[in-house]
């Protein structure tokens, strides 16, 4: 039997209810449909709605509806369009006439907007605590790097020396603006919609407020047709995951690259690796490739919503049962990805040698010797042409660039030192540079954001 019985006959096609049903995806907002629910009771007895003994009665039953979920004995029937049709009816098959007054004034409209809201608190601030966990290896391995230095690159192409720790946190400070943008989305979905009903609220005395405070929302809607068909904090979520997706890709494309022989700056644990079913010397870094292509389905994910919603009317449509599989999606991928990335940055092995001996070409010193020039007072966009030049020839005539820098009427001995191993990273003073002494203040810097982000994790968790 549908909920909707009384005004159609004949029932409804199977091939319509195998087209809308959702059971199959809302079932994991199982805990937050019978949170809200019970805050709806309690609701419903403030307004007088149900007396103190039907309120006890149904929140009760609704316990017993949920240690069902728990446990696994929880029976589905082939009519349970969704989750919130199944827990009513086995609540009303427990309760009896009690049961049937669960929907009191209440929608499935404004229902699940509040039980994805309910899920969405939880799961974002769970994904920051994560990234949280994978900044921590970040900022452990960054000091555990000490003085190891490797080039940094522009275009793929070695550009200037940096320590590895810069290299290292540079990742770190991408993924708090992740911490940032979950934190923020959360804040701004902290509004219950219950109350609000299919669309313009109700005549029967309900509760906003107090099931707001119940359910622990910040407040309630301030509009019943926005409480209902509002999914911008979907959207802002999946584009929060979608970037952070991008960011975890690019750390997986950078794991690939130095993995490999070409680059060996990288050695991966066994237990981070895969092999291959042909090839028997192969150590695949197939975690790394997995986060670089699984940012393209999270990016699908946050289209495909966005798409279904630019083109809907107020209030709520059923289009907007698609909100939830790309949601549920992304939450997962995410997760699963942070908890992987996170193993294998935490037992890769850094060849630092091989690191310092690709940042140790004379090349990427060159600017150092412009910036020298520029200390002895030449312009800077002189400096760079003399320097442009040194190295076309060396690389022209095959000669050493220190011995043509040493040769030079503008820089000679003094400068040909600054083409020493080691000595250009060292050069870098400026704050937020990659030198030690400011990345050793950066190092403290990060260490107090992460853990005043810890701090807001928790106190939301």
């Amino acid at each position: 039997m549908t909920l909707w019985h009384g005004r159609l006959s004949g029932g409804t096609a199977d091939v319509v209810m195998d087209y809308s049903v959702s059971l199959h995806v809302d079932r994991r907002l199982a805990h937050d449909d019978i949170a809200g629910s019970q805050a709806h009771v309690r609701g419903l007895g403030r307004g007088g709605l149900l007396t103190d003994e039907e309120v006890t009665v149904l929140v009760g039953t609704l316990d017993r509806v949920q240690a069902e979920l728990d446990d696994g004995t929880f029976a589905f029937e082939p009519d349970d369009e969704d989750i919130h049709t199944a827990v009513e009816r086995r609540v009303t098959e427990l309760a009896g006439d009690v049961g049937a007054k669960l929907h009191t004034g209440r929608s499935r409209n404004d229902q699940v907007a509040t039980d994805l809201r309910l899920y969405a608190k939880r799961e974002l601030t769970e994904l920051a605590a994560q990234v949280i966990d994978l900044q921590d290896v970040l900022v452990t391995r960054a000091k555990e790097a000490g003085d190891t230095y490797l080039p940094g690159y522009t275009h793929l192409q070695r550009a200037q020396p940096v320590l590895l720790a810069h290299h290292l946190l540079a990742h770190g400070w991408a993924l708090a603006r992740d911490v940032d943008r979950l934190l923020a989305t959360v804040a701004r979905l902290d509004v219950s919609p219950l109350g609000a009903g299919a669309l313009a609220g109700s005549s029967l005395p309900l509760d906003p407020d107090g099931t707001a405070s119940d359910l622990g929302f910040a407040g309630r809607f301030e509009n019943s047709l926005d409480a209902v068909s509002d999914r911008d904090f979907v959207v802002e979520a999946l584009f929060d995951l979608a970037l952070l997706g991008v960011h975890l890709s690019r750390i997986g494309e950078e794991v690939v690259l130095w993995s490999t022989e070409e680059f060996g700056f990288a050695i991966l644990d066994d237990a981070f690796a895969t092999g291959s079913s042909m090839l028997p010397q192969k150590k695949n870094p197939d975690v790394a490739e997995l986060a670089r292509g699984k940012s393209g389905r999270l990016i699908g994910n946050l289209t495909a919503l966005l798409v279904t919603l630019k083109g809907l009317p107020l209030a709520y449509n059923r289009d907007l049962q698609e909100d939830k599989e790309p949601f549920f999606d992304s939450v997962d991928q995410s997760r699963l990805a942070l908890a992987a990335l996170t193993g294998l940055l935490a037992t890769v092995t850094f060849d630092s040698d091989r690191m310092q001996e690709a940042a140790n070409g004379s090349s990427v010193a060159a600017v150092d010797l412009a910036e020298w020039l520029v200390q002895q007072g030449m312009p800077f966009r002189q400096a760079h042409s003399v320097v442009g030049g040194l190295v076309h020839d060396s690389l022209e005539r095959h000669v050493p660039l220190a011995e043509l820098v040493e040769a030079h009427p503008a820089l000679g001995s003094d400068a040909v030192a600054l083409l020493e191993p080691g000595v250009a990273v060292t050069r870098r003073t400026t704050p937020g540079s990659a030198g030690p002494e400011a990345v050793a203040v950066q190092m403290g810097r990060f260490a107090h954001r992460l853990e005043a982000d810890r701090i807001r994790v928790a106190s939301l968790s």
